[in-house]
């Protein structure tokens, strides 16, 4: 293997290829998180229940059972959604803890105080939607007019698709595995452990890197994506280093994310956004925050380039379409409201997203999206999933 003078080692192999005989013993080696990972995973942030500390137990209860009824109804489904997916509690995409807006067909909560935010396929009242969650999952507590609720209208919740080629590439710009279309280079990584720690590695999704569970360790990947041109082996800047795989069984997801093991010359660990049609680069920190409501956010994508928008629910369960009819459920996930126009559009998944301020701490990995609103896994989630330390 190649090294360099920053002491990282080039991926194995030739660059260029798609997949060949050779990358079957590769294969072999590659790992993923196994059942113990997904459980270190998962109780590895108190952060959440922390941020929600203030909010009732009724509040949270009814939460609870109605993320029970969706993960119920996805799981009798197969991970495969139906033609009258919408009808009754069909139309309940995703449940998080927000702030109420007042008193409107869309909101029963006080403004400023905790409110259960529902977000729909398709539009309805408070009074109807709780009257879907009551008949089809059963959740009686919700019908109680002392229980606020804010409706968000999302429409189908799906997982996201700087178009141009830059050398060496930064965070920000379109990317992807040889076989998709595109997404976004969040920004880099190294491995927590050798020979993990000499590989500078490119994060961003399982959808973006890994062909959303059809990869395999030496995949080639391109930057700018395959949709903005780029092709193997004149475009590639990593292999598929390693993913967490996603389960569309019903089973429960907390990140969508991987690695690429990336050549050291052809990245670099800024950020970029187009200023006046010239790129302009920044750099975020390494040490992660916890999300929090109301926090102002950014980020830098392939689609949206730079926006801002604020976090407006926390602990979100949520369904999301990754295409072929395959639907996945999240938890734990953080959603964001563009603030002057949508945050994030198709082609920004995989975006680093940090705190507005000067310190610019990464918070989360933006994935997927639905009318106005983004939905990110929490960035602590992700480098204990990956076992990495962010390399900004």
């Amino acid at each position: 293997m190649i090294g360099n003078e920053n002491g990282f080692s080039a991926p194995p192999g030739s660059s260029g290829r798609g997949q060949s005989a050779d990358d079957e013993e590769a294969v072999g080696q590659f790992s993923v998180p196994g059942d113990d990972d997904n459980a270190a995973e998962s109780a590895s942030i108190s952060d959440v229940p922390d941020a929600l500390s203030g909010v009732s137990m009724e509040l949270l209860e009814i939460k609870r059972s109605i993320e029970d009824g969706m993960r119920q109804n996805i799981s009798q489904a197969g991970g495969v959604r139906a033609a009258d997916a919408f009808s009754d509690g069909g139309n309940i995409q995703g449940v998080s803890i927000g702030l109420g807006e007042g008193a409107s067909d869309s909101s029963s909560g006080e403004p400023g105080l905790p409110a259960l935010t529902l977000y729909v396929a398709e539009p309805t009242s408070v009074d109807r939607a709780k009257a879907a969650i009551v008949g089809a999952m059963g959740v009686r507590a919700v019908a109680s007019d002392k229980v606020p609720v804010n409706i968000v209208v999302t429409g189908v919740i799906d997982a996201q698709p700087h178009r141009f080629r830059l050398r060496p590439a930064p965070g920000g710009v379109s990317v992807g595995h040889f076989r998709i279309t595109a997404g976004t280079i969040g920004c880099l990584a190294v491995g927590r452990s050798a020979p993990r720690n000499s590989r500078l590695m490119i994060l961003s999704n399982n959808h973006v890197l890994a062909n959303s569970n059809g990869g395999v360790f030496n995949d080639c990947i391109v930057q700018p994506g395959p949709i903005d041109g780029g092709r193997c082996p004149q475009d590639q800047v990593a292999v598929l280093e390693r993913f967490v795989p996603i389960n569309f069984s019903g089973g429960v997801n907390f990140v969508d994310c991987a690695t690429g093991w990336a050549w050291p010359d052809r990245v670099r660990p800024e950020l970029v956004y187009l200023s006046g049609g010239v790129p302009a680069y920044f750099r975020i920190s390494n040490a992660l925050v916890a999300p929090a409501l109301g926090m102002l956010v950014g980020k830098s994508g392939r689609t949206t380039q730079l926006t801002q928008g604020r976090i407006t629910g926390l602990g979100a369960t949520i369904n999301v379409n990754y295409g072929g009819g395959r639907i996945a459920l999240f938890q734990d996930q953080i959603a964001i409201t563009g603030l002057g126009g949508p945050f994030s559009a198709g082609g920004d998944s995989g975006s680093s997203i940090w705190t507005w301020n000067q310190q610019r701490n990464p918070v989360g990995l933006l994935f997927a999206g639905g009318g106005n609103i983004t939905f990110a896994n929490q960035m602590r989630r992700v480098v204990v999933a990956l076992d990495i330390n962010l390399y900004t």
